[in-house]
């Protein structure tokens, strides 16, 4: 599953490479995606990357190989439209024939926990959860895409609950939006003027930005775990 940007790069890029033969430049990458910075068009091909979609060619500079492309995707596909930030009506809602103890919240897709991922989108699924499991504000749920937090219990294919709020506490777990077009799930620190979002295994590296990039869209009240 690709979220709408890392799809528009990579037909993007496939358009390049079939139309001219040379991979576009980070800067064309950069415009073509509307983004601010070239550090988000190294984030999204590093996601295409580990998911197999392209290939970075050894020993040949901004040299890249499309791999695959999403299944029934037509590499002339306009993408579809997005958006860069959280925004639904988060109030909880009883479930239809559940316990007087279940409500249902918005599910908001998927969110990164490795690489940062494009920002949430909007939907309109909900999931069921035990009316204990909200936290004192609004809440949402997201399910989880990676690995980076598996040494808190944390897993690919998990879903979490996260209380709305834009502030928290050092050491907390929170959906962190990086230049208001990625967002990720990470523990939080500051130093400073910095902010580091830090992952939970070993083989990931802390992401370190100055503090007016990233904004806090919420913090980890809950997890649910499917089992098949």
């Amino acid at each position: 599953m690709l979220t709408s940007k890392q799809r528009e790069l990579l037909l993007f890029i496939d358009r390049r490479l079939k139309a001219d033969g040379i991979s576009p430049s980070f800067d064309e990458m950069k415009d073509a995606l509307g983004l601010k910075s070239k550090s988000g068009v190294h984030r999204l091909i590093g996601a295409l990357e580990e998911r197999g979609f392209i290939r970075r060619m050894a020993n040949r500079a901004r040299a890249l190989e499309v791999m695959k492309l999403p299944e029934g995707t037509k590499p002339d596909t306009a993408p579809a439209a997005s958006t860069n930030v959280v925004s639904a009506d988060f109030t909880p809602r009883r479930a239809p024939e559940q316990d007087a103890g279940t409500v249902e919240i918005p599910l908001h897709g998927r969110i990164a926990a490795g690489t940062p991922i494009e920002a949430l989108e909007r939907g309109d699924a909900h999931v069921a959860i035990p009316a204990s499991m909200l936290g004192r504000g609004d809440c949402y749920a997201l399910e989880i895409s990676g690995d980076s937090m598996v040494e808190l219990g944390i897993m690919d294919g998990d879903t979490v609950i996260i209380e709305s709020c834009n502030t928290a506490r050092d050491g907390e777990v929170v959906v962190a939006l990086v230049d208001r077009e990625e967002a990720t799930l990470k523990t939080l620190r500051r130093s400073g003027r910095h902010i580091s979002l830090i992952p939970a295994n070993r083989s990931y590296e802390p992401q370190i930005y100055e503090s007016d990039r990233v904004e806090v869209q919420g913090r980890l009240v809950g997890l649910i775990r499917h089992y098949h």
